[in-house]
């Protein structure tokens, strides 16, 4: 028999930097989660992506128990490794901090399709040049499509 779900947490963690200070304890400790347990089967998963900023999504079963999946990192935070900014513009209509190549929208977009509601790459690309563009950052050339 499956396990009732009682609560959903989305959190964003650095890979394989998970504590039981804040956000995670708070949150996971007013679900009744046991936070060291959680904090421990992370790092372990994350343990070749030190640093790099990892949403996931816990689970929270009415008996305590909890499963967790990791998602691919964020649009936002892979533009701003990729074009070598600490930040977003901003304002990003006026003042641009960096830009991109189609060749580098495509590798996020090929990352980052995964977690995205979209089907095609094209409408992937589509939505990484948005969030980009929302950050003050410009993709350099013609579409390639």
């Amino acid at each position: 028999m499956a396990k009732e779900l009682s609560a959903i947490v989305k959190l964003q963690i650095k890979g394989g930097a998970a504590n039981p200070s804040p956000p995670i304890g708070p949150a996971l400790g007013a679900k009744g989660v046991n936070i060291m347990e959680f904090c421990k089967q992370f790092n372990a998963r994350t343990q070749q992506q030190p640093g790099k900023v990892l949403p996931v999504m816990i689970n929270v079963y009415t008996d305590k128990s909890f499963d967790f999946v990791i998602k691919r990192p964020p649009v936002a935070i892979q533009i701003m490794e990729i074009a070598n900014i600490k930040a977003g513009s901003a304002t990003s209509n006026r003042k641009k901090v960096g830009s991109l190549t189609w060749a580098q929208v495509r590798t996020i977009a090929e990352d980052k399709i995964v977690d995205m509601n979209c089907f095609t790459i094209e409408s992937a690309m589509n939505m990484v040049v948005g969030t980009a563009r929302s950050m003050g950052v410009t993709v350099a050339g013609e579409k390639p499509y």
